[in-house]
This record gives structure tokens, C-alpha cells and sequence, in this order.
């Protein structure tokens, strides 16, 4: 299938010369989307040194700023509130020369970013026709994605744009990342009003390079990989930290494949690290504008290989939710995931690590934004979780959170049986506990294949790269929309995982 031309614009940050041309910042532009109320919308660009610049809103609603001073090359400014609607012009203004900024909407302000699963194009998905046929038809839908850059150092702005701005239409969402732009056209559904969408992300990168050192040095992470691309912090530096200022809604992420070998043990640290550190810096980037606990929706793995007996994607999906096996949680709070293990792709001309049913996987993580961001009530968004594990010599019962619909497995659920009171590790023997009966929230399986003089230590569900095929796994929701995801669980007195 043809894939759109991508056309780079780089862009170099001015400094300050006498007599600067007055600009916006590389990622304000004509069709974009400012973040609406109650948030304020922070504008900046470069100018003249000691230039009083003021700031011009016109449209449905008028707006100017009190006037700021050009200080070292730059100046920033904070619109009032301004509601969703549009279309507005943005005009800076200095005494010699003014900027213009035309077809601007105020909407939410959505930040994708990840790895290669969030960086798959929409005309490589399935039925990629249909959906590109439909592109034009949401103008109120924008794309904006970052350009593949590396740094050493934090820069203020961005190195280069791939795509500016732009109007929805078949040849600008091809080239766009599927997952954000189903996620933004199916929020607008929801919302009917703009949705921008900013897409930074890059193939093959580990979670340290989308990382400040910060966040790294809390979880003792040091440099081991010299590849340009998945360096510490390389890509925090180029690609996400010159957007700092930006006021947004939220981000959703795809990432944690390439961590599937790569520090995988301490993901449950490095990934919570990152995600607080990204509320930190874009909260006080925008002067507070952009939510401190902003939300922070994530696809759980996909899968990689099928038949792999490989424990690399199972540990990192628990590590995902900071092995707790659900989010929100304690530890991960205002975030969202969207299970994907149950949406394998045998036959994916681009590898089995790259399944092309992207519209699953924003709807799920649409379910979540609409719950956790939005706080839309009655929205169910995760999948049922074990509220109690209660066990005989025979058989184990694992209650759940909500109904059940069940079909039978006889190597799902695994336990790990032993003499002693040790944890069971990777490392442990995993023995299958097959599906014996279940109710409407209830699940019994078979603890027989423990040795008589062993009993079982330790239950997981759906620890395997590969656990089941489409839309097949044996524990959905009620409705069979939402799977269950993966968990382990502990011998204990009482047995009873935790949903935070």
C-alpha cells in the first residue's frame, strides 16, 4: 500500500540579532488547535530584544493581551479563557512588524507518544481505505506531528517539524499515527467540539530516551546503549521538552517493546518516573495552565511472537501498571490503559509486533479518557480483575470486580506449586490450571497438577507473549468488549489482589 510522502520542515530556534523578525514558536501555526477552558492557552514565539509585544484574539470572541517584553529573544504570553469554537485569528504585534496565526480553534490538546505501535501509520491498518475516505469529513479533528530529532541537551524548541498544522484529509492522516487519530476522531464523537492532536514518537526507543534525567536517576537507571536514538533522555530533549510550554488535555502513550529487553526490571520504576516528570515539566512550562496530574492514557503490550515462550512482553505489561495489574492505581494516579493482548496480528506484512488493528486500541483507550479525564459517569473502561483468590487442595476460586463471560482454557491460568514459602519468579516452575467451572463472577480452575507434597505458592493469568487469539482470551467483561488483563498473584492469608 502507498504510503503518503512525509515532508520535513527544519526549523533552527532564532537568537537574538538586532532587528529580529517577530515568529511564533515552531508548533503554532494556521489550523491549529490552543487548549480550551477553563485552561489558558500560552502563546510564544521570538522577537526584537526589549520589543513590547501584544497579543491580538479575534473571532467569535476578542481578546489582547497586556503587553510582555521580548527577554533574551523570546517573549510568552497567556490568553484569558476562551471556550471551545473558533475560527479565531492569533496576531502578535510589535510596534515595526506583527505575526499571524489564521483558522486557530480552541478545543482539547491531546500529546501522543511512544514507540513503533503508536508511530504505525493510519494507511497500513485495516480497512486503512475506509477509514482515510472518511478523514475530510472531521475538519475539527487536527494532526500536528513532531520531527525524529535527537539532542543532548534540553532545547527550547523544536529541531523540526514533519507535519505542520494541517486540515483532516486522506493524504495528511496517512502519514499520521492510527492510534492518536482514531483516538482524537472518535473523542470528537464523544465531544463535538476540536481536538488536536500532537504526535511525537519514534520506532525502536526505549522508555529512558523519552525521559528526563530526572526521572532516570530516581530509578538508578544509567547510560548502557550508545545508539543515537535510545540514548538517556535524547528524545525528551528534542522531541518532547521543547513542547513544555504548551497547554494541554492529556498524552497517551504506546510504548514498552523495546524495554521488553532492555532495563525490563526496572520498568515498573522508569515508567511511573516518566509520567511524573512529564506532568511536572508541562505544568510548569505553561505557568500551571496544564494540569499537574494531567491525564495519561497507555496501551498495554500487544503481542510479539507467537509461540514464544519468552516472559519479556508478560513482565512488562505487569510493569506497566507498576505491578499492581490494573490502572488507575496508588502508585500510577489519573492514568488509563487499554488492554491489547487479545489483538494479535498472525499475518501483519509489517511483523507480528505490529498488529494492524489499531481501532480496538484507541476505542479502548477512549473508553478510559471519557471515564478518568472526562469523569463521564457510567463508562465501564477496564476489564474485570480478581477481588478475592480463595484456594482448597483441589481447586482455586478467583472472584472478580464485575461480571464475568467465560469460555473454557486449559492453560490460561498457571500456578506455581512448592514446599516452601518463597515468592514463585520467571524463573519458577509454571504449571497450567485449567478452567474446571465459572459463574457470573467466579472462575474456578485446578490446582491437581501440584505434586502432594507441594501446594500452590503463586496464580497468574495470561502470563505468555501470545495468550490467546483474536478477541479470544478466556476472561472478558459482560459485554466480551473489555478483556481481563494479565495478573499474578501471591500465596497470602488472604489471596486477594488489589485494584487501587
Amino acid at each position: 500500500m502507498a504510503t503518503a510522502l512525509r515532508v520535513i520542515v527544519l526549523l533552527t530556534a532564532p537568537v537574538y540579532v538586532c532587528g529580529a523578525t517577530l515568529t511564533f514558536a515552531s508548533y503554532y501555526g494556521d489550523y491549529m488547535v490552543l487548549q480550551k477552558s477553563p485552561e489558558r492557552a500560552v502563546l510564544w514565539g521570538y522577537g526584537p530584544e526589549g520589543a513590547r509585544v501584544t497579543v491580538f484574539l479575534t473571532g467569535p470572541l476578542k481578546q489582547r493581551t497586556s503587553a510582555v517584553t521580548v527577554q533574551r529573544g523570546t517573549w510568552q504570553v497567556t490568553l484569558d479563557p476562551v471556550p471551545a469554537g473558533g475560527p479565531y485569528s492569533v496576531i502578535a504585534a510589535v510596534a515595526s512588524s506583527s505575526a499571524m496565526l489564521t483558522d486557530v480553534f480552541f478545543g482539547d490538546v491531546w500529546l501522543c507518544g511512544g514507540q513503533s505501535n503508536m508511530f504505525f501509520p493510519t494507511s497500513q491498518i485495516f480497512n486503512a481505505s475506509e477509514e482515510l475516505a472518511l478523514a475530510d469529513k472531521y475538519p475539527y479533528v487536527r494532526p500536528f506531528m513532531v520531527a525524529l530529532n535527537t539532542s543532548e541537551t534540553a532545547l527550547t524548541d523544536l529541531m523540526g517539524v514533519e507535519l505542520r498544522w494541517s486540515l483532516a484529509s486522506a493524504d495528511t492522516v496517512a502519514q499520521f499515527s492510527a492510534v492518536c487519530w482514531l483516538f482524537g476522531r472518535y473523542m470528537f464523537e464523544q465531544l463535538k467540539y476540536p481536538i488536536g492532536l500532537v504526535e511525537s514518537c519514534w520506532g525502536g526507543t526505549p522508555v529512558e530516551a523519552w525521559s528526563s534525567s530526572g526521572a532516570l536517576q530516581q530509578c538508578g537507571l544509567e547510560q548502557t546503549v550508545n545508539s543515537p536514538k535510545t540514548r538517556n533522555s535524547v528524545l525528551w530533549n528534542a522531541m518532547i521538552h521543547p513542547l513544555v510550554n504548551m497547554t494541554l488535555k492529556g498524552a497517551i502513550w504506546y510504548q514498552g517493546e523495546e524495554n521488553a529487553g532492555y532495563h525490563q526490571d526496572k520498568y515498573n520504576c522508569s515508567f511511573p518516573a516518566m509520567i511524573d516528570s512529564w506532568r511536572m515539566a508541562f505544568h510548569q512550562g505553561s505557568g500551571g495552565q496544564t494540569a499537574l496530574d494531567f491525564p495519561f492514557g497507555f496501551v498495554q503490550l500487544s503481542t510479539s511472537q507467537k509461540g514464544s515462550t519468552s516472559d519479556g512482553f508478560p513482565n512488562i505489561r505487569w510493569h506497566q501498571t507498576a505491578d499492581t495489574g490494573s490502572a488507575p492505581n496508588a502508585r500510577m494516579q489519573r492514568t488509563f490503559m487499554a488492554v491489547a493482548m487479545d489483538l494479535p496480528d498472525e499475518t501483519s506484512p509489517y511483523g507480528q509486533i505490529h498488529p494492524r488493528d489499531k481501532q480496538d486500541v484507541a476505542f479502548r483507550l477512549t473508553l478510559g479518557a471519557r471515564a478518568v479525564a472526562y469523569e463521564e459517569q457510567g463508562v465501564a473502561f477496564q476489564g474485570p480483575f480478581p477481588s478475592q483468590v480463595l484456594t482448597t487442595q483441589l481447586y482455586i476460586i478467583v472472584s472478580y470486580d464485575q461480571t464475568v463471560s467465560v469460555t473454557p482454557s486449559k492453560e490460561i491460568f498457571e500456578i506455581c506449586c512448592s514446599q516452601v514459602a518463597a515468592q514463585c519468579g520467571p524463573q519458577s516452575v509454571w504449571v497450567p490450571a485449567p478452567i474446571m467451572q465459572w459463574d457470573s463472577t467466579s472462575v474456578q480452575v485446578s490446582s491437581s497438577f501440584c505434586p502432594p507434597t507441594e501446594e500452590v505458592a503463586a496464580l497468574r493469568y495470561s502470563w505468555k507473549d501470545w495468550p490467546c487469539d483474536f478477541k479470544a482470551c478466556p476472561v472478558y467483561s459482560a459485554s466480551s468488549a473489555l478483556p481481563a488483563p494479565p495478573f499474578i498473584v501471591h500465596r497470602s492469608s488472604s489471596w486477594k489482589p488489589c485494584r487501587a
